[in-house]
């Protein structure tokens, strides 16, 4: 429900957000491709960011056929042209706003991955430096709240625009069957490296496991063993504690076959024997199993005003940027690109 261009996952980030990069030496050497009040982009410039996309699918192993070029370089250079001219808008307020956002993105990407050692790598992989990336996140941001200003808060969705929705979508508020469950993880593989334990070590956490089922057997508090004992990684976030549906009624977000099996089998407060996986030994007890239910309209009211404003705005922006252009006179000055933004506007421009 978010816009897809203020909000972009990481892996993304590098091909989208390298446009801007020119070296100081190629600066007046480079011909110009597009230029307008506030805006000048040079063809280094557009190789630059031709080269961090193409590296971004290769990381993800994908391809980009050479016919598909001038329609990438199209796609580029108006995503060029039109953070330019929203970054050239941005007021003070945007700018702290943007900084602000810009580091609780760059320190959550971070989490993601397992050490920085490994966040350089992957970022050099698409043809990104920590401080190139750094910048073009706060540029992003700082894009991002130029439309929130100047598009987003200007849309208003009516009550009887959320009634409708909510009233015509019915499938989307249908909440499935779920199980609420705590689970304490002893893991049979490296979680770093993903790579699974000798023959030995799984015996050896085989038996810590059952050690573990006794103490729980006998009535020791097992949220403060999961706090104290469990390997699964995000165990400080939810404290073992997770609620998921069948993977039949969606499989997104699902658990593991063996997992949700023994989950569903149970009685509340049952805490279940050994749990095989693929990722170690289990000890599950079932907190809770939820009947199927629709959402209630007050529940989902605001989901359905961000998504109702998101797809407002999406539709808003081409026509935003369209004027933007215009007030900035701005000139394409490759006729390949120039003929390919003429042709497909809807699919060049930056949405």
């Amino acid at each position: 429900m978010k816009s897809g261009f203020c909000k972009i996952g990481w892996a993304l980030a590098a091909a989208l957000l390298a446009w801007n990069v020119v070296a100081a030496d190629n600066l007046f050497s480079d011909l110009m491709v597009a230029r307008g009040k506030g805006v000048e982009v040079r063809r280094g410039q557009l190789d630059d960011a031709f080269i961090a996309y193409k590296a971004n699918l290769a990381a993800r192993k994908q391809e980009l056929p050479e016919e598909r070029r001038t329609q990438v370089e199209a796609m580029l250079l108006d995503r060029i042209m039109i953070t330019q001219l929203l970054t050239n808008r941005a007021s003070e307020l945007d700018r702290t706003k943007a900084r602000d956002n810009a580091l609780k993105f760059l320190e959550n990407t971070r989490k993601t991955v397992e050490s920085e050692d490994a966040f350089i790598r992957q970022l050099r992989a698409m043809g990104m430096t920590p401080a190139l990336f750094t910048n073009r996140v706060f540029e992003q941001a700082l894009a991002e709240e130029v439309i929130n200003r100047e598009v987003k808060n200007k849309i208003d969705v009516t009550p009887a625009q959320v009634v409708s929705f909510y009233q015509t979508n019915d499938q989307i508020f249908r909440v499935p069957e779920t199980a609420r469950v705590q689970h304490l993880l002893l893991s049979t593989r490296d979680l770093r490296t993903r790579q699974e334990y000798s023959a030995e070590a799984k015996r050896t956490q085989h038996e810590k496991a059952e050690r573990l089922l006794a103490r729980v057997k006998a009535g020791e508090d097992f949220s403060k063993l999961i706090l104290e004992c469990s390997e699964d990684p995000t165990v400080k976030e939810n404290k073992g504690e997770y609620v998921f549906p069948r993977a039949k009624d969606d499989p997104r977000r699902a658990m593991v076959a063996e997992f949700e099996a023994a989950a569903f089998s149970m009685k509340t407060n049952q805490v279940s024997d050994l749990v095989p996986t693929e990722y170690g030994y289990h000890i599950i007890k079932l907190l809770e199993i939820a009947p199927p239910r629709r959402t209630p309209l007050t529940e989902a009211k605001g989901r359905i005003m961000d998504f109702l404003v998101e797809s407002e705005t999406a539709k808003e922006m081409p026509k935003f940027f369209k004027k933007l252009k215009e007030e900035a006179k701005i000139e394409v000055l490759d006729p390949k690109l120039a003929a390919e933004l003429a042709a497909k506007p809807e699919e060049t421009s930056l949405k």
